[in-house]
């Protein structure tokens, strides 16, 4: 979801289609580089050519805040031109302070050589624009204030595309369903910590997974110096344009915090004590946010909180064309799909079929990553490359510009890329038509645990129950190893990895179909129900969907959790457990598309911890963020035809 802000004495890689955001790399010190730098005063030469550029331009908002814009519009001003709109809490000051060089500045260029103005602004409170920053819960009225200021310039065409990737791109959704004049239409890539409750998910902008807090959200506050900042400038009303220029390029915008070993930091107790054990100022993150909401660790699933900011729930109609980017190693692809989906159903038919989607088989905002030989984690994915800057710009001309655009003409509505097979799939709808569900029951002896132990999947319940049992200790939790997630520092690489060492520990349990003699193509939703018992109040259960290589190697497709005491619903109140009891528990479905060839296996795990990627339940049944200690749970997962613990796979046969 988030990434990180531009600190000078480290790199950090943007990948973009027009404008985007950051993904963490390896920290390393900045050398002098004088190519970079020659080429940076290059594009930033030929963008001083081709554009009017305004800098540092404070935009009014009904409440006597001003928000900074930088404007770029070709230099014809006997024209008017479509804008591409990029909001964003990150830095995009022109000027690159580490290295003493303009910052990239080819997508500006390249929008203004098609024919566009190109407007990025910061949010409210960040870097110079003015009023107190709060994550998504910017007065909307913000986004209405900008939107019609740019129609209102005389070089406007009054016809603004949204796009954006990641915190550039979560505000997009919710703005699309205010009906403003100017908006035309919006791209949004790896949009998810913008959705809210899109049924039956209450991720509420990615905060959540099955109930557990996803614990990305404090590196990515820590990171991108999203707390309360006393040093930010004060340019008082009358502050020339150029005076705020100079002040941008001598004064360091991007925050410094100390650098952090999250595989350290993270394990405080409490949980909302985490940043503040670090030093770090008050945040949304544990404290009142400035809307006056309580902060983000204190709220649950359902919080009246997270209905009053900005993300979009399923209740918001859009209808303006949208083309929705989406990637399988992301943080929540499922939701992602489901709010594509209910935008479609709700929409007029025109609208409906003017909502298209691009499903990536790459991490968080990675899509121009992609390469003939595309490395997600260790698993080469073959060439998932796209033409995005085609697609984009085709994108815009049609819905901007009115112009035909045999790009769009040929779209498909869905553009999936199916992993194993390595190739690009079409689709009128997700999940595409012909798929059919195939379930397959967990069985064992009672000794499912670890790799070596006698769990399997298997065509029908077994008769009689055999309840594989392990115990689950918050102190010893199983680790994140790969995934779909973001922003956790360097410490933690997403992607396909190698899940044998995780699976050598007893409190994993393992399930696996043995050497398939079929290929199988899995596309679409996968719902894993367990039956489950405990000697806790509460505990968690996750699941790990696997395909094991010939020789061995366990990769891992996608993750999931869930807590118990949501299992009836996260918009009623928690319902804990009793000993001895067995609860039924179905995960909310996760979303991919994976052929699965002869001789490979389908495998899924199943423990009660996946840390740090979830938060620790600490099995006492207390709020589990305010909580220092935890107790261990003996957790038993049944399978039987009286409990019929399944996997349901979307199976598509072509």
């Amino acid at each position: 979801m988030k990434l990180c802000a531009r600190r000078t004495s480290r790199i950090c890689l943007c990948f973009l289609v027009v404008v985007g955001s950051c993904i963490p790399a390896i920290s390393q010190e900045r050398q002098p580089d004088a190519a970079l730098i020659a080429r940076r005063n290059a594009i930033e030469k030929e963008l001083e050519s081709v554009a009017i550029i305004e800098r540092k331009v404070m935009v009014p908002m009904r409440d006597g805040k001003r928000m900074q814009a930088d404007i770029y519009r070709p230099r014809d001003e006997s024209k008017q031109y479509p804008i591409i709109f990029v909001r964003t809490p990150y830095n995009f000051n022109y000027w690159d302070v580490g290295l003493g060089a303009p910052r990239d500045m080819s997508r500006e260029l390249e929008a203004v050589k098609h024919g566009y103005a190109y407007v990025e602004m910061n949010e409210r409170g960040r870097y110079f624009s003015e009023g107190d920053y709060d994550i998504l819960g910017t007065p909307l009225t913000d986004s209405d204030d900008a939107l019609d200021w740019m129609g209102s310039q005389p070089w406007s065409s009054d016809k603004v595309g949204l796009i954006g990737c990641s915190s550039t791109a979560e505000w997009q959704l919710n703005v699309a369903s205010r009906g403003n004049k100017a908006l035309a239409t919006f791209i949004p890539e790896s949009f998810g910590a913008g959705v809210g409750r899109v049924k039956p998910y209450y991720e509420q902008g990615n905060w959540f997974r099955g109930g557990a807090v996803q614990m990305l959200f404090a590196p990515w506050i820590y990171e991108s110096g999203l707390q309360i900042n006393d040093a930010k400038p004060n340019f008082p009303p009358g502050t020339s344009q150029a005076a705020l220029v100079a002040a941008a390029k001598e004064w360091d915008l991007a925050a410094h915090p100390p650098a952090v070993d999250w595989s350290k930091a993270l394990w405080h107790l409490p949980e909302k004590d985490i940043l503040a054990a670090l030093g770090a100022p008050h945040s949304i993150y544990a404290d009142t946010t400035p809307s006056g909401q309580p902060g983000m660790i204190e709220r649950g699933p359902n919080d009246p909180a997270w209905y009053k900011g900005g993300l979009w729930h399923d209740n918001l109609r859009i209808d303006i064309p949208g083309l929705w980017m989406m990637t399988w190693y992301d943080i929540s692809t499922g939701p992602n799909l489901a709010a594509y989906n209910a935008v479609r159903q709700m929409a007029d038919p025109k609208i409906a079929g003017e909502q298209y989607a691009i499903i990536a088989p790459v991490p968080h905002c990675s899509y121009m990553r992609a390469t003939e030989h595309t490395m997600v984690g260790d698993r080469d994915l073959g060439d998932a490359r796209l033409d995005y800057d085609a697609i984009t710009y085709a994108w815009f001309d049609r819905f901007l510009k009115g112009e035909d655009s045999p790009v769009v003409d040929k779209m498909p509505r869905v553009q999936y890329y199916t992993m194993g097979l390595n190739k690009w799939e079409s689709a009128d709808t997700w999940p595409p038509a012909g798929v059919q569900p195939m379930k397959l029951y967990l069985a064992s002896e009672g000794h499912a645990n670890s790799l070596n132990g006698d769990g399997a999947l298997v065509a029908a319940p077994q008769a009689t129950d055999a309840a594989d049992k392990f115990v689950y200790d918050p102190m010893n939790p199983v680790p994140t190893h790969g995934g779909g997630f973001c922003c956790m520092g360097s410490e933690y690489r997403p992607g396909a990895i190698d899940q044998r060492e995780i699976e050598a520990r007893n409190d994993v349990l393992v399930y696996s179909t043995g050497p398939l003699k079929e290929g199988l193509e899995v596309t679409g939703p996968v719902v894993v129900t367990l039956y489950v018992s405990s000697d806790a109040k509460d505990t968690d259960f996750t699941a790990k969907l696997i395909e094991v290589m010939p020789d061995g190697t366990a990769f891992n497709i996608d993750e999931n959790i869930q807590r118990v005491r949501y299992r009836e619903g996260y918009d009623k109140p928690p319902v804990f457990m009793e000993k001895g009891k067995v609860y039924k528990v179905e995960f909310q479905p996760i979303e991919t598309s994976n052929y699965f060839a002869p001789g490979h296996e389908l495998r899924i795990e199943i423990s009660s911890s996946n840390f740090p990627r979830y938060d620790r339940n600490l099995n006492t049944g207390g709020n589990n963020y305010d909580e220092a200690q935890g107790v261990v749970a003996h957790n038993e997962v049944h399978h039987s035809s009286e409990y019929p613990s399944s996997i349901t796979l979307s199976v598509m046969k072509r």
